[in-house]
């Protein structure tokens, strides 16, 4: 009967993206909180968070806007580990949210993407990396152009400006706290 060895040691260490938002309650606050949640996980280290962004809705599904903002960080997680923490964080604050059944149902308490995970490529029954439609979103391309504009997607082989350049109809994206206030008339 023989043993077999294991190897053991460091994984490598991957830098991600990670496309935080939220459109219910206390939008930022559930940013703020993912984000503290994302700095206590083991093997991962979050180095940059974007500005806070505030985001028209897309499609039917929602009609609140949105909060969002990218996180970059490093992380020997492998992708499915890292997609399970982040569906964690997601159930946790959406348990813990406070706001009524109707607005939980109608709208995304905290949702966590993952955008890239280094320049892999990955397609699977629950994941696909780069996020499949980061190339038409600006209110992931925005944050990403404040953090990471040189970053290329793999697939498309343009980096995050080129993507953002290219934007056929964004939707309309402001900076936390500016989008009221030009609808404002000074006195």
């Amino acid at each position: 009967m023989t043993a077999q060895r294991q190897l053991r040691g460091n994984r490598r260490k991957v830098r991600a993206y990670i496309g935080l938002g939220s459109n219910v309650g206390d939008k930022l606050g559930y940013i703020q909180q993912a984000m503290q949640l994302l700095k206590d996980v083991p093997g991962v280290t979050v180095l940059e968070c974007s500005s806070f962004y505030e985001a028209e809705p897309t499609g039917e599904l929602y009609s609140e806007w949105f909060v969002n903002a990218v996180a970059s960080i490093d992380t020997s997680l492998r992708p499915d580990e890292l997609l399970e923490i982040c569906r964690d964080i997601e159930k946790r604050l959406t348990a813990m949210a406070d706001v009524d059944a109707r607005q939980k149902a109608s709208g995304r308490i905290i949702d966590l993407d993952i955008l890239f995970y280094g320049q892999e490529t990955l397609e699977s029954a629950t994941l696909q990396i780069p996020h499949p439609r980061l190339h038409k979103r600006a209110f992931a391309l925005v944050p990403l152009l404040e953090i990471a504009p040189e970053i290329r997607h793999p697939g498309l082989n343009k980096s995050v400006a080129q993507l953002h350049e290219e934007l056929e109809e964004p939707e309309q994206i402001f900076l936390f706290g500016t989008h009221l206030a030009e609808e404002v008339e000074p006195d």
